[in-house]
C-alpha cells in the first residue's frame, strides 16, 4: 500500500496533511503533541459477521474495484473509544486490526499496509504517537511506510455512531482520493506506453500533459509543451480557416469532436492526423480538462474486424498446408479443388481469405483500407463522400507498389531486372542496333484462303479438345508446320462469332490470321506463333468462365481474342531491357517506355489497316471500331511486366475485396451489388487485363509436361539472350540465366513465386478455376523436387 490516512484523537479537531506514496513529492508536516503509553501486543480484530466484498468506485468514465477498506487501531487499552470505532468499522464493513504498542503498531501496518490508521493521542502517559509516525524517525522501517504524519484531529467522542460517521467522511475523503491517486498511476502509465499520440490540456486549453508518442511524431523534446498554451502552437496553414472555431465551438459544449486536422510539427512539417477530441466533466459538471488522441492518416497498424477475422482463417488454411515452401504460406490447392459446389465455394472462399491478406500491398492500399475503416463509423453523408473519393482512388494510377526482392535470390532479381526495369543506359558509343523492319506479306501459296470445313483432318483432330486447358498447343505446332495460330484462331474466332461481330467475310479473317501469324519470327524459341496460339487458347478458356461473361458485353470479348492474337507481334525474341540498353530504333522511337508492346500494339493495326484482304475492321461503324481499338491495344500494353504488380493490386482492390465483403456480408451473394461490381466500365477494364496478363503467363498453370516445354524454350531465349550481350558488350541484365551455369528450376520456382502464385491466386478467387492451381501446385512441387537434388535441368537424369 506505501500509503494511509492517519488521525489522532484528541481534546479538539486537528487536520494533518495527507500521505503521499513513496516515489511521490515530499509530505508536509504540522505540530502536534502525542504521548505514550505501556506496551502490548497487536491484536487483529475481524467482526464475526463482517462482510468481504469487493466495493465498485466510479472513477470518470471508469469503474474500479478495490478490496475492503484496512483500518488500523492503535489504543494503548480498550475503552469504549476503541469500541466505539470497533463498532463502527464492522457497520462500514472495513476490516479491523487493534495493536496496544508503537512496535506492534508498525509490525501490523508493514504486514497489511491499511488503508487507514487511527491513534489514541489523549494520554501521554502511554505513548508517543507523533514519534510513531513522524518521517524522521531513526528506524529505517518507518520511512516507507509512516511517511506524512496525520491528516485529521478527532475530538474524543464515544458514541458509536460519531466513530461510524468518521470513517465514512475519511473513506469518502482522503482514502478515496488516494485510491483514485493510484489508479491514476497506473493509467498514465498506459499512456506513456501507447503509440497513439495523446495531449491533455486544462479547461483554459493549457498543455498539461502530453505523451512520448506525441513528443515523437511531433518532433518536440520530452517536457517542451508542458504548460504552453494551445494558441502558441504553431497552426498548419492547411486548415480551413473556420476549423479550429468549429472544433472548438463544438468541445467548450461538451461534446466529442472526431476528424480530420492538419497539425505542425516542430520542424514546420505539416502532418494530417486524424484527430478525437474529448471533453472530460469534472466536479459541478463543468468541463475540466480536454483528452485529444491523434492517429497519423498513414498508420496502417488498425484494421476492422472482419479483415481480422478473415486474415485469421487465412493463417488457420495456411498452417493446414502441407506444402508451406510453397510461396509465401500460399495454400496447398489439393484440399480445395473439390468439383462440388460445396468444395468449390469453400475453395473460392479460402482463396477470397487470401486476397485480404496479399503481399503485394501498395501505398494506395493502405489509404482505401483507412477509408473504409473510417466509413464504419462515419455519419452517412460522410459516408457517402468515402465513396466518391474511393471511386476516384479505384480509376487513377495509384496502385504501383513497392517492390523488394531477395538478395539472397540471384534468380528472382535477374527476373525483375530482366521484365520490369528498361535497363540501363549506356554511356558508350557501343550500340547494337535493332531496326524497324517493314511488316512481312503473305507469300503467293498461302494467300488462298482455307475454309474452316477445310482444314486438314490430322489438324482437326488435334484441335477436337480446343475448348479444354489440357490442350495440347505442340501437338498443333507440329501437324500445322509451325502454323498454329491461323488454324486455332479460324476455330476459336468461329465458336465466338467474331467474324458476325466484325461483319467482315470469312476470308478476311482468315487472311488477317495468316498475315499476323507471318510476322511473329518461327526463329524464337518462346516468343512466336505457338506462343501467340497458347495466349489465344487461354483467353478463350478464360472468357467462357461464369464470372468472367457475367462481366464483360460482346465487344470485350472480341477485343481479347484479337489482342491475344496480336499482343507479341514481331517480338524480337529479346527483352525490353535489352533494347534499351542496345539503344535500338524500337526503344528510340518508344522513349525507352514498354517498347515491345507499343510496338506490337501498332504493328498490329498497321498491318490490318494497310490492306482491305485482310482488314478486319473494315467494315465496323466508326465510334465501335474506336471502342474497340481502344480496348485492344490497352489489353496489349498490360502484357508489359512493368506495370505487374499494379494491375494485380488494382483488381484485387476494386473486384476481388468488393466481392469477397458483399459474400461474407449475406451469407448469398446480392444478385444486383455483384453485378454493379463487375460490369462498371473501369471494373471491365481491370477484368480485361488480368485476363490477358494470366493468359500470357500461364505456363506454370499448364499440365506438367507442357510446362515443362515452355521452361525450356523460355530459358534457351534468355540464353541467347545472355550470349548476345556478351558479344555486344552489353550489360547483361540477367546474369543468371547463362546457359553453362543456370538452374532452371530455381528460375522457375523464382518467377513462380515471385510473379505468378499471387496473381493466379486472385484470378482464381474470381474465376473458379481448381485444375488451373492444381496444375500450379503439382509443377511448383516437380520443380521443388529437381532443385532439391540439386538439379539444373528440365528433367531428371533417365534410371
Amino acid at each position: 500500500m506505501g500509503c494511509a490516512s492517519s488521525i489522532h484523537i484528541s481534546d479538539r479537531v486537528v487536520y494533518h496533511s495527507g500521505k503521499e506514496s513513496e516515489d511521490s513529492h515530499s509530505p508536509q508536516q504540522t505540530n502536534t503533541t502525542q504521548h505514550q503509553g505501556n506496551p502490548a501486543s497487536g491484536i487483529p480484530l475481524k467482526a464475526p459477521n463482517c462482510k468481504t466484498t469487493l466495493t465498485e468506485v466510479q472513477f470518470g468514465p471508469m469503474k474500479l474495484f478495490k478490496d475492503p477498506l484496512q483500518v488500523l487501531l492503535v489504543f494503548a487499552k480498550e475503552d469504549s473509544q476503541s469500541n466505539g470505532f470497533c463498532w463502527a468499522c464492522e457497520k462500514a464493513n472495513f476490516r479491523c486490526s487493534i495493536a496496544r504498542t508503537p512496535e506492534a503498531a508498525l509490525e501490523c501496518f508493514l504486514e497489511k499496509h491499511h488503508d487507514l490508521v487511527i491513534i489514541d493521542h489523549r494520554h501521554s502517559r502511554h505513548f508517543d504517537a507523533e514519534a510513531l509516525c513522524r518521517p524522521d524517525r531513526e528506524e529505517a522501517s518507518v520511512m516507507p511506510l509512516i511517511n506524512a504524519g496525520f491528516n485529521r484531529r478527532y475530538v474524543e467522542n464515544a458514541n458509536m455512531m460519531a466513530c461510524y460517521n468518521e470513517l465514512l467522511q475519511l473513506e469518502h475523503g482522503e482514502v478515496r482520493a488516494q485510491f483514485k491517486l493510484r489508479a491514476s498511476n497506473a493509467i498514465f502509465t498506459a499512456l506513456e506506453q501507447s503509440q497513439e499520440a495523446i495531449e491533455i490540456t486544462s479547461e483554459d486549453q493549457i498543455i498539461q500533459y502530453v505523451n512520448p508518442a506525441y513528443e515523437s511524431i511531433m518532433g518536440y523534446q520530452q517536457g517542451e509543451l508542458i504548460g504552453k498554451e494551445i494558441i502558441e502552437v504553431p497552426k498548419s496553414e492547411k486548415n480551413k480557416p473556420d476549423l479550429l472555431e468549429t472544433i472548438n465551438s463544438c468541445i467548450r459544449k461538451g461534446k466529442e469532436w472526431q476528424g480530420i486536422y492538419y497539425a505542425k510539427k516542430k520542424n514546420g512539417d505539416s502532418i494530417q492526423q486524424n484527430v478525437k477530441i474529448t471533453p472530460v466533466i469534472g466536479q459541478g459538471g463543468k468541463i475540466r480538462h480536454y483528452v485529444s488522441i491523434n492517429r497519423p492518416l498513414n498508420d496502417n497498424n488498425k484494421s476492422d474486424k472482419s479483415s481480422e477475422r478473415v486474415q485469421a482463417e487465412s493463417q488457420t488454411d495456411m498452417q493446414s498446408s502441407k506444402h508451406k515452401d510453397r510461396r509465401k504460406g500460399s495454400l496447398d490447392v489439393r484440399s480445395t479443388t473439390s468439383r462440388g459446389s460445396d468444395g468449390s465455394s469453400q475453395r473460392r472462399h479460402s482463396s477470397m481469405a487470401r486476397i485480404h491478406s496479399m503481399t503485394i500491398e501498395a501505398p494506395i492500399t493502405k489509404v482505401i483500407n483507412i477509408i473504409n475503416a473510417a466509413q464504419e463509423s462515419s455519419p452517412m453523408p460522410v459516408a457517402e463522400a468515402l465513396d466518391r473519393v474511393l471511386e476516384i482512388l479505384r480509376t487513377t494510377e495509384l496502385y504501383s507498389p513497392q517492390l523488394g526482392t531477395k538478395d539472397e535470390d540471384p534468380h528472382t532479381n535477374d527476373l525483375v531486372g530482366g521484365l520490369m526495369t528498361d535497363g540501363l543506359r549506356r554511356l558508350s558509343g557501343n550500340e547494337y542496333i535493332f531496326s524497324t523492319k517493314q511488316p512481312h506479306h503473305l507469300p503467293s501459296h498461302l494467300i488462298t484462303p482455307l475454309s474452316l470445313n477445310d482444314i486438314p483432318p490430322r489438324i482437326a483432330l488435334t484441335m477436337e479438345n480446343e475448348d479444354s486447358w489440357d490442350f495440347d498447343v505442340f501437338n498443333l505446332e507440329t501437324a500445322t508446320m509451325k502454323r498454329p495460330l491461323t488454324y486455332l484462331g479460324l476455330k476459336i474466332f468461329s465458336r465466338f462469332g467474331v467474324c458476325e461481330f466484325l461483319n467482315c467475310p470469312e476470308a478476311t479473317l482468315r487472311s488477317w490470321l495468316q498475315v499476323i501469324e507471318a510476322n511473329y519470327h518461327s526463329s524464337n524459341s518462346y516468343h512466336n506463333s505457338s506462343h501467340a496460339a497458347d495466349v489465344l487458347h487461354a483467353t478463350a478458356y478464360f472468357l467462357c468462365k461464369e464470372r468472367v461473361k457475367q462481366s464483360l458485353d460482346p465487344i470485350d470479348e472480341v477485343a481479347a481474342l484479337i489482342a491475344a492474337t496480336v499482343h507479341d507481334v514481331d517480338h524480337p525474341g529479346r527483352t525490353n531491357s535489352f533494347l534499351c540498353n542496345a539503344g535500338s530504333e524500337l526503344a528510340i522511337l518508344y522513349n525507352d517506355t514498354a517498347v515491345l508492346e507499343s510496338h506490337h500494339a501498332a504493328l498490329a493495326f498497321q498491318i490490318t489497316t494497310k490492306d482491305d484482304k485482310c482488314n478486319i475492321f473494315k467494315n465496323m461503324e466508326r465510334n465501335e471500331y474506336r471502342t474497340l481499338r481502344q480496348a485492344i491495344i490497352d489489353m496489349v500494353l498490360a502484357t508489359e511486366m512493368t506495370k505487374h504488380f499494379e494491375h494485380v493490386n488494382k483488381f484485387v482492390n476494386s473486384i476481388n475485396k468488393p466481392l469477397a465483403a458483399l459474400e461474407e456480408s449475406g451469407g448469398t451473394e446480392d444478385e444486383e451489388s455483384v453485378k454493379s461490381v463487375l460490369t462498371t466500365p473501369e471494373n471491365r477494364i481491370l477484368v480485361k487485363r488480368m485476363l490477358i496478363k494470366c493468359a500470357d503467363i500461364s505456363n506454370p498453370c499448364r499440365p506438367l509436361e507442357l510446362c515443362i516445354e515452355w521452361a525450356g524454350r523460355i530459358s534457351e531465349e534468355y540464353f541467347a539472350q545472355t550470349d548476345e550481350e556478351k558479344r555486344q558488350g552489353l550489360p547483361v541484365v540477367m546474369p543468371v540465366f547463362d546457359r553453362n551455369t543456370c538452374s532452371i528450376p530455381k528460375s522457375q520456382i523464382s518467377f513462380i513465386d515471385y510473379f505468378i502464385t499471387d496473381m493466379f491466386d486472385a484470378w482464381d478467387a474470381f474465376a473458379d478455376l481448381p485444375n488451373l492451381m492444381q496444375h500450379l501446385d503439382n509443377n511448383f512441387k516437380y520443380w521443388k523436387g529437381l532443385d532439391e537434388r540439386k538439379l539444373h535441368s528440365l528433367r531428371p537424369p533417365p534410371e
